[in-house]
């Protein structure tokens, strides 16, 4: 995955993902309905011109349409466009959403005739697929949607709109109850990011890129729907600033390690080795003593011993391979240290009990505005795990020992009180390091 894309060009050959599921398409076959044409075209609200049109393109075969279309495609392209601009029915909207969608099944190539109504208005042909986005009928809503994304993919300029607004717009459909629609947003994501001048204007929308990890995490999502939203990762992580903040915003390295270890489908873990490619090559400072944590070069050193039909897996894996083990040589213990602290899964890893390593390093973690102390402290107040609520309390009984002067910090973000507070765990061994810790500064005349 990682030959498909180049920083130059901004599409190159990431295909459009084809947007469908079983339920859009079942909603779609059932709205095929007789529309009253020529009651339109009495009442004045159709030309006779497109009334002969229309009724003209109902009577064909798929083939048949085809070849229409290949003749006339323009012309009904402006059809449609002129149907939807007048259409008030719901009925009728439908109908001509499921028209337009018959264009579009074999081939994205009547987006041309779309775009050359632009020459006759600016708006188009985007304007009634927008102002359908907010119809009160699903089918209308995601029809729109997914001819809205096919329309912005191909654009030959950019779009005369804010896309803001439609990002918005996607960002709610993931988060929707309905699997089915949800799925549908995803897949439409994936489309709008193979471009990647919105790349960033997604990352930056509120909640976005939260809607797709809580999917991985929350939902307990299909290998199809895991395979939708790491692709969508695949793409954002083509962007330095993003590829720098991903891991650090949303722990995502140990989720996505996690993931390929039980993924059975190999496009699954192909889409997590590109990602991670793309981290270690767009910001490896941020992300390689991060992975090193996680134990992906344990991971990746199994995957080398299987057999993949895809040779860039290789490819990458190699290349990762190579990078972690270089960065290993380099990694300082206490790079190792921070990195774990930063991904919140605590483990007695040797740097937590190693007398040496706090008397060297005790003092660092008064860097970078206390950083590391943060975390440890807000981990004390939100983590449910045992563990980590043990390792996190003995941290910082050896950090204020050897730096009794960050004392008083600790007390300010209420370290001292949590730590107190976790003397009567149900845990014993939780117990036991807060009463260590509570040792440690009373031993270093905390007036408690």
């Amino acid at each position: 995955m990682s030959n498909i894309l180049s920083e130059d060009n901004h599409k190159a050959d990431v295909p459009t993902v084809f947007v469908s599921n079983r339920y859009f398409d079942e909603l779609g076959e059932n709205l095929r309905r007789s529309i009253p044409w020529e009651g339109y075209l009495r009442a004045d609200i159709i030309t006779q011109e497109e009334c002969d049109l229309i009724m003209t393109v109902e009577k064909l075969s798929r083939d048949q349409l085809q070849n229409l279309l290949d003749k006339e495609g323009e012309k009904y392209a402006n059809l449609y466009i002129s149907l939807l601009e007048k259409s008030v029915r719901i009925d009728t909207v439908q109908y001509i959403l499921v028209l337009i969608g018959d264009m579009f099944s074999e081939t994205e190539q009547p987006v041309v005739y779309f775009h050359k109504t632009s020459s006759r208005d600016p708006e188009l042909p985007y304007r009634p697929f927008l102002k359908l986005l907010q119809k009160d009928d699903e089918f209308i809503r995601l029809a729109a949607a997914k001819i809205l994304t096919l329309l912005i993919c191909y654009a030959p300029k950019p779009p005369p709109f804010d896309l803001s607004e439609f990002l918005q717009w996607i960002v709610l459909r993931i988060k929707s109850n309905n699997q089915h629609v949800s799925d549908l947003a995803v897949q439409i994501l994936g489309s709008i990011l193979r471009v990647s001048e919105y790349r960033m204007k997604f990352w930056n929308t509120p909640q976005a890129v939260d809607a797709l990890v809580n999917i991985l995490k929350d939902k307990s999502p299909t290998p199809q729907m895991q395979y939708q939203v790491m692709f969508c990762f695949w793409l954002l992580t083509f962007i330095k600033e993003i590829a720098a903040q991903f891991n650090k915003k949303y722990d995502i390295i140990p989720t996505l390690i996690d993931i390929a270890k039980s993924a059975i489908k190999e496009k699954i873990i192909r889409v997590i080795i590109g990602t991670f490619r793309n981290m270690v090559e767009k910001a490896p400072e941020a992300n390689l003593p991060s992975m090193l944590v996680a134990k992906l070069l344990n991971f990746l050193e199994n995957l080398s011993a299987r057999k993949w039909s895809d040779a860039e897996i290789v490819e990458d894996i190699d290349f990762l391979k190579v990078e972690l083990q270089e960065n290993f040589q380099s990694l300082t213990t206490f790079d190792e240290y921070a990195s774990e602290i930063g991904s919140g899964r605590l483990q007695w890893s040797p740097p937590h009990e190693s007398e040496q390593f706090w008397k060297q390093n005790a003092a660092k973690l008064n860097e970078q505005d206390h950083e590391l102390l943060k975390i440890l402290a807000r981990l004390l107040s939100t983590s449910n795990d045992k563990l980590v609520l043990a390792v996190a309390a003995h941290d910082l009984g050896q950090y204020v020992k050897y730096c009794p002067s960050g004392k008083k910090f600790l007390q300010d973000i209420g370290a001292k009180q949590r730590i107190m507070e976790l003397m009567t765990h149900e845990d014993s061994d939780v117990r036991y390091q807060a009463l260590l810790a509570v040792q440690k500064y009373m031993t270093n005349a905390w007036e408690f």
